[in-house]
């Protein structure tokens, strides 16, 4: 039997959702593994003296994957606009919630008597549950703020994508994919760090980590701009080049607000 091209459209959505709830989740899981940039590609530490500090670019393991989340929403932007982002983004926000909710419960637990004690090859012990709920375990303040981030960075791209969109019209994708990401991503950025950290740590200390942070991430959306292409050219294939272009001019005119 034929498959319509509503139920491309259906499939479609289905598969990118998967793929940005996945990612998203994930990156917020391992994101509690901080790794130097620097040592990952054989680099000394970067040294960068900003606002009297000294900082390198010690990153969360979850910088890993949010690019895939990045071209995941600048593809859904694209061919399902500000209702199909929005939608797809509360409900990560609670599916997060939710596995944060469960994580909380776990930690509570008791550790059996046999793990709490786990012996390694050379003779040495640590305390496995211990372990688990240092790493595992993270502040309300943290989390809150984490979830903020994400949903308002994920509100200001669907907004500046389209903002681009009905400037540019269908050309440009490099400019309303890369454009909306490094915007969006600053956003996030700020609100992360600061309702994490405000009033913990000085400003411009919280300054400074938002500079590194955020030149690695305005790296990575340029760099991935011919990925976005590719997706772009995947779908019109899977689509049929008429049905996208439609489905991308009606997106572009159900997103033409914020909220």
């Amino acid at each position: 039997m034929e498959v319509t091209l509503e139920q491309k459209r259906h499939r479609l959505l289905i598969v990118l959702s998967g793929i940005f709830i996945t990612n998203a989740l994930l990156a917020e899981i391992i994101g509690v593994k901080i790794f130097s940039a620097e040592s990952t590609v054989g680099l000394n530490p970067a040294n960068l003296n900003i606002l009297g500090f000294t900082m390198d670019f010690n990153l969360t393991a979850g910088v890993l994957i949010w690019p895939v989340v990045f071209i995941t929403t600048d593809l859904i932007n694209e061919y399902f606009g500000k209702p199909g982002v929005r939608k797809i983004s509360y409900l990560t926000v609670v599916l997060i919630a939710y596995a944060f909710v469960i994580v909380f419960f776990a930690i509570r637990l008791p550790g059996a008597e046999f793990w709490r004690e786990v012996q390694e090859p050379d003779g040495s012990t640590f305390n496995m549950d211990l372990a688990f709920n240092r790493i595992m375990g993270q502040g309300q303040r943290i989390i809150i703020a984490s979830l903020t981030a994400f949903l308002a960075g994920q509100l200001v791209d669907v907004f500046v994508f389209h903002r681009l969109r009905r400037a540019t019209g269908s050309k440009y994708l490099w400019l309303r994919a890369t454009g909306s990401t490094v915007v969006s991503q600053l956003v996030d950025s700020v609100v992360v760090l600061f309702v994490a950290f405000y009033g913990v740590f000085e400003t411009r200390f919280i300054v400074s980590i938002l500079i590194t942070n955020y030149l690695y991430k305005f790296a990575v959306a340029v760099l991935l701009t011919p990925v976005v292409y590719l997706g772009h050219s995947m779908i019109d294939n899977y689509l049929g080049k008429a049905a996208a272009d439609k489905m991308a001019e009606s997106a572009a005119n159900d997103s033409k607000s914020l909220f």
